[in-house]
Parts: C-alpha cells; structure tokens; sequence
C-alpha cells in the first residue's frame, strides 16, 4: 500500500488550503465590503456565507488573470449586487452599527471616535449602492484599475463615481451635525 493520496483528494486538499488562505488573508476585507451592502447583522452573515459559497465555487477555475484581492471582491460586488436586486432594499435604510474597537484609552476620546465611526458607516450605508460600492472599494485600499475591474467599468468613471460619493457623503455628514 502506499501512502499517496489520489489525485482528486490531492487537489481537494490544495484547494482547501488556497481557500484557508485567502480567507485568512482577505476574509475581514470581504466581511466589510459584504456588510456595505446589508441592513443588519444577519442579513451580513448571509451574504458572507453566500460570498464565502461562491468563491470556493469559483476558485477552482481561477486562472490568476487578476490578483486574489480583485478575483474575491469581484464575487463579493456580484453577490452583494445579486444580494440587493433580489431584496430591493431600500438604498437609504439606516443600519445597525459596526462593533469596531477602539485601542485607545481614553473613554471620551474612544466614544467621541465611535459616535464619528459610526456616522461615517450610516452615511456610506445611505449612499446609492454605485457609490457605496466604490467608496469602500476605496476603503479598502483598492486602486482605481482594481476598482474598475471589481465593478466593470472604466478607470475615469471610478474617479467619476468616487468624486460624486465623496460630495454626498459631506452633504450627509452636514446634515447629520
């Protein structure tokens, strides 16, 4: 007998790895970008779950055209895209917060940064999802090439989109005050 796997259980294996390591690398990344297109902790949780399902679906035929960033927020926008046409929820609905500790030790300071943190998500979470989405595209360190290959659309309309996100979002953080 010999102790080599067969070849399907080998590329399982692999295949479980490559997920593990992605998940471990990019996983809280996805969470964020999932959690831009829902209104509460559970609804999160399923499309999390939903991203998490395709991408294992998807990553065996991952040809490495793109880097694994793009590869997963690009199923990550599709399935919060699919995640919101099948809801049709309301682009406005203010949503409950993100839990986002805080390292400081200043009790003032740490609530006064919370209340800020938090206006900040409920304003991005009011934004029409074609700027929501690129707004924490960017959040998320994206260039505007990754950015338009993750939405799929050209370079200067991600500048474009990003320009009108950022003026609604002053314009809702004015408000707010």
């Amino acid at each position: 007998m010999s102790d080599a796997q067969p070849e399907g259980d080998g590329r399982r294996a692999d295949l479980e790895r490559r997920f593990s390591a992605l998940f471990a690398q990019y996983g809280a990344s996805v969470a964020r970008l999932a959690a831009s297109y829902t209104h509460n902790s559970t609804e999160r949780e399923d499309l999390f779950q939903d991203i998490a399902m395709a991408i294992w679906q998807a990553l065996p035929r991952f040809r490495q055209e793109c880097s694994d960033r793009t590869f997963l927020f690009r199923i990550a926008h599709n399935r919060g895209i699919s995640y919101v046409s099948r809801r049709r929820l309301p682009v406005a609905a203010i949503v409950d917060e993100m839990d986002v500790p805080d390292m400081r030790t200043d009790p003032v300071a740490a609530l006064v940064n919370q209340q800020e943190g938090e206006q900040l998500l409920d304003a991005i979470r009011r934004l029409p999802v074609s700027y929501r989405q690129i707004i924490t595209l960017t959040l998320e360190d994206l260039s505007y090439a990754d950015i338009a290959e993750v939405v799929g659309i050209s370079e200067g309309n991600v500048g474009v989109r990003l320009t009108r996100a950022r003026q609604l979002l002053r314009q809702l953080l004015q408000v707010q005050k």
